[in-house]
C-alpha cells in the first residue's frame, strides 16, 4: 500500500454519493427497476409512481449473485450499486438527524452498522439509492457484500 493511503468502508453519504451518480431519482438510471437493468428479485419490479410491481412471470429472475459487470454501469463507471450484493457501510445505523447536512456520518457507535444498494434477492423498492438499514455487524449472509474506498490519511 501507498504511504499516507488506506482502505475503508464507504460512509453512508459517499456511498449514496457514488450511486446516484449525480441524478436526483430513484435509481441512477431513472425512477423505475425493471428486470434487466440490475440483478434483484424481478418478481417485484419497482416504479417510483407506483411502488413495487408484482410480475407474475419474470423473464430474468437470476436468483444468485452474478458477475461484476453483467448489467450496466452508472454515469460514472461503478457497476452494481444496485442490486446484486448490499454493499457494508462504515457509519452505525441511525435514524437521520432533521433538517440538511453535508457529507453526514452516523453515531460513533450503536449496533447496526448501515447497508445500501439491495441484493439479489431484494424487491426493487430495497434497491433505491436512497434505501438503508442497519444490520449487526457480526452478520453474514450471500447478500451482503462490501466494496472499500482508498483514502488519503489525515495529516
Amino acid at each position: 500500500m501507498l504511504a499516507g493511503w488506506r482502505y475503508r468502508l464507504p460512509t453512508e453519504a459517499e456511498w449514496e454519493y457514488a450511486c446516484r451518480a449525480g441524478t436526483t431519482t430513484a435509481f441512477p438510471f431513472g425512477d423505475a427497476l425493471h428486470g434487466g437493468m440490475a440483478n434483484f428479485n424481478s418478481f417485484y419490479e419497482y416504479d417510483a409512481a407506483i411502488g413495487d410491481l408484482y410480475v407474475a412471470q419474470p423473464t430474468t429472475n437470476v436468483g444468485l449473485t452474478t458477475g461484476v459487470g453483467s448489467y450496466p454501469s452508472n454515469a460514472w463507471g461503478l457497476y452494481d450499486m444496485n442490486g446484486n450484493l448490499y454493499g457494508w457501510c462504515g457509519d452505525w445505523y441511525d435514524q437521520y438527524p432533521s433538517g440538511s447536512a453535508t457529507d453526514p456520518h452516523g453515531p460513533v457507535s450503536g449496533l447496526s452498522k448501515v447497508i445500501r444498494g439491495g441484493s439479489w434477492n431484494s424487491y426493487g423498492s430495497r434497491c433505491r439509492s436512497a434505501f438503508r438499514f442497519g444490520l449487526d455487524p457480526s452478520y453474514a449472509f450471500n447478500i451482503i457484500g462490501l466494496r472499500v474506498v482508498l483514502a488519503k490519511t489525515q495529516p
